[in-house]
């Protein structure tokens, strides 16, 4: 299970890694979209703007140029019909008041300033309605333009749809402030803000534009585009791992079998010579017995009938040996040599490839590698991972007898002295009393149908590298294995 977590987990945070990667890409990239698409607008505005408000300046300084007219039609008195923004126009002769006296004292300080500074001079500034008066001081006509602001919007050209665009603008001034188009609010997010005065020195309005980019507007379906996409990926390349995890362990397990098949060769041998010994002595002996008693005069027929039976019954139970044999097929490559390993590491791949058969029989098997440093015997390699290969297989064989819910197998490897340690402890039955003298003994089996040489190679293969193999029974149920084997002198 533990393994199962570590291999599924790195996949799922390869996922969410690279899907919060791309959401952070893909976000932004929009944020950096809206905001320039924002400053475009805000400029475009700003030089619409700024043209109408210069478009004043140049109207007024036309007036100021015009020689004055003592007739009752003013020209200037046609600029409404022309110009719908400018809603009237005023002018003054020097001995004379403004008409507008309501403002007469602001244009005339408006007008002097305008004299002062030889431009044009705002007098009246009134944005809650969206007027304000424009006055330019001259000879011998002072004139001052009444302008709505509102009607002095480019609507025909505005890059933006006031009614439904989300960018806020206002034109401020003296802490008056005129809303042209009023936005859509947004909770929280990203904020946008530009602010820039009319390119009118004589109608110096400050136009703000702001705009919040809200969470709803980031680009999810592109984002959940990518993160299907990266599912896809990290699906495809998760079942091609397995399918190449599959192909190395059972290429692995292979191989062992095929080690293991050589290696039995000369168990089977040793074990075949002493399980076939004694029959075979008793049938020579009971053959030989006959041919004497039926070489007596008279011939001893019963007992020589007794001598062919008992002959028999050892020639079954030499067959019955025999049969017992596995077929051996494809010698493998030779053993390598005796070298330094480490024991986790052997311990590690082999659980590695049993970890389909912990799952078939429902075995939790435990083995920490971290728990202890690294132990380093002194080992032949394919020898070694048969060894733990049979434990494992053994403890794992061994606890079908136990409720799933139970079952449990646990590996454990230290130090003991010049020695390392490895015990594989299973909590299954256990071993009966009268087998564990015999556990190591060629074709001696407790598993019904088994070979009985298994426990009796590894233990061989443990002693030809200078360890040992032994078992007990654990407490409170169970076995114990444990595998000694020399460690790594030190270099000096």
């Amino acid at each position: 299970m533990t393994q199962w977590l570590r291999t599924r987990g790195g996949w799922w945070l390869a996922w969410l890694v690279l899907t919060a990667a791309g959401a952070v890409w893909f976000a932004r990239a929009e944020l950096t979209r809206l905001q320039q698409d924002f400053e475009t607008d805000a400029r475009i505005a700003h030089r619409l703007m700024s043209q109408q408000v210069v478009q004043y300046d140049a109207v007024l300084a036309t007036l100021a140029l015009l020689e004055p007219n003592a007739g009752a039609d003013y020209p200037e008195r046609r600029l409404p019909s022309v110009y719908s923004s400018i809603l009237r126009v005023q002018r003054r002769a020097a001995d004379e008041p403004w008409p507008d006296a309501e403002h007469a004292d602001a244009l005339a300080a408006a007008e002097a300033r305008s004299r002062a500074e030889r431009r044009a001079d705002l007098a009246v500034l009134d944005l809650a309605h969206g007027r304000y008066q424009l006055v330019i001081g001259s000879e011998p006509l002072s004139y001052a333009l009444e302008i709505d602001l509102v009607g002095s919007v480019p609507w025909r050209d505005w890059p933006m749809n006031p009614q439904r665009s989300p960018v806020r603008l206002i034109l401020q001034r003296d802490g008056q402030q005129l809303v042209l188009q009023p936005g859509q609010p947004a909770e929280g997010g990203w904020h946008y803000g530009l602010s820039k005065a009319l390119a009118s020195p004589s109608q110096p309005f400050e136009l703000v534009a702001e705009r919040q980019v809200g969470w709803a507007e980031l680009p999810w379906r592109t984002i959940g585009g990518w993160a299907a996409a990266m599912a896809l990926l990290l699906t495809g390349l998760w079942a091609a791992q397995r399918q190449r995890i599959a192909r190395r362990r059972a290429e692995e397990l292979l191989r062992l079998g095929q080690v293991a098949r050589l290696n039995a060769l000369g168990e089977l041998s040793a074990g075949l010579a002493h399980e076939l010994n004694q029959p075979l002595t008793a049938v020579l002996a009971n053959t030989q017995a006959a041919r004497r008693l039926l070489g007596d005069e008279p011939p001893d027929l019963a007992t020589a009938r007794d001598a062919m039976g008992q002959a028999v019954e050892q020639a079954r139970r030499a067959a019955g040996v025999v049969g017992r044999l596995r077929r051996v097929i494809e010698r493998p490559e030779a053993g390598g040599d005796v070298k330094p390993l480490v024991l986790q590491e052997v311990v590690r791949s082999a659980m590695h490839l049993l970890a389909p058969e912990f799952a078939r029989h429902g075995v939790a098997a435990q083995f920490d590698a971290s728990a202890q440093a690294p132990v380093r015997v002194q080992a032949e390699a394919v020898a070694l991972e048969q060894i733990v290969h049979n434990l494992l297989m053994n403890a794992t064989q061994a606890l079908d007898l136990v409720p799933a819910a139970e079952r449990r197998l646990v590996v454990s490897v230290g130090r003991n002295g010049e020695e390392g340690v490895l015990t594989v402890t299973d909590n299954g039955r256990g071993i009966a009393p009268e087998a564990l003298p015999r556990l190591f003994e060629p074709f001696f089996s407790t598993r019904e149908g088994g070979l009985g040489l298994g426990l009796s190679l590894s233990e061989t293969l443990a002693s030809g590298m200078g360890g040992s193999l032994s078992a007990a029974n654990a407490s409170p149920r169970g076995a114990r294995f444990t595998l000694l084997l020399p460690l790594v002198a030190p270099s000096t």
